[in-house]
């Protein structure tokens, strides 16, 4: 299953179709729209779930969001103290969808640890997993995605005037300081698609980085796109091509030999 974005000149009919579901205890609703549009980059989000217990009142905040994104709210009471009859719930309703439903992959929305199994069970059914939650979420429900998104990244936010976004990408490649398990990482994904030159195809690169690390998104360290991010490290150099077959342009990537 394709990890990358859909490209927008898809046809509508050949997009795939995701399962959205959301663990409304573990889940700010100030993300939601980022999620949605997060989503959207992806396929088309065909069911969009919400779980929780309705009847209490720490899921308020949530309940004015679910009409407004046409989301189904799941109603699961707490049975005992202390124990998350919200998951268990919540996996139920994700195998039967599984069985019942010709779905091309799941996002799950959580931070909790109880979603490792299903998101391992989902691929190996051969759907796409992605996974949305907090920087707290243990690495072992992180690695159990194809792809997993910090929803501190899709936090509802002012849109900046362009000035404000010009000052703030300069300010980026600035300060920022890449550490040495970032760079290997970037590092060995060019490495491994170089070609004799030692020129890699940006996309390819950034499906090889997705394959290595789900939790990889150039938005975590501050860019927007992940040639953002190469362009801000002294130690790649860029080039852009023209496509052979269209207008556009393409972007290369290698490693700076030495006395360059």
């Amino acid at each position: 299953m394709p990890l990358l974005p859909f490209s927008a000149s898809s046809p509508v009919i050949n997009q795939p179709k995701l399962a959205v579901l959301i663990d409304a205890d573990n889940t700010q609703p100030a993300i939601i729209d980022g999620l949605l549009n997060e989503v959207a980059k992806y396929g088309v989000a065909s069911v969009k779930r919400i779980y929780g217990d309705w009847t209490s009142t720490n899921l308020r905040s949530w309940k004015d969001r679910l009409l407004e994104y046409a989301i189904q709210p799941i109603q699961q009471f707490s049975y005992t103290t202390g124990k998350n009859a919200t998951d268990s719930a919540m996996i139920i309703d994700a195998m039967d969808l599984l069985y019942t439903e010709r779905l091309d992959g799941f996002c799950i929305v959580s931070s909790d640890s109880d979603f490792t199994r299903l998101a391992a069970r989902i691929r190996e059914s051969g759907r796409t997993v992605y996974g949305f939650g907090e920087k707290k979420t243990p690495k072992a429900f992180v690695a159990a995605c194809d792809k997993f998104i910090y929803t501190e990244i899709l936090k509802e936010q002012q849109e900046d005037s362009e000035e404000d976004e010009v000052k703030t990408a300069t300010k980026n490649q600035k300060d920022f300081k890449v550490d040495r398990r970032l760079l290997s990482l970037l590092r060995n994904a060019v490495d491994d698609l170089a070609d004799e030159s030692g020129w890699a195809y940006l996309g390819s690169v950034g499906q090889n980085i997705t394959n290595r690390s789900s939790e990889f998104d150039p938005r975590n360290y501050g860019f927007k796109k992940l040639g953002d991010l190469f362009r801000a490290i002294p130690q790649f150099e860029i080039e852009e091509r023209a496509q052979e077959n269209g207008p556009g342009r393409q972007v290369y990537i290698r490693w700076k030999r030495r006395g360059r």
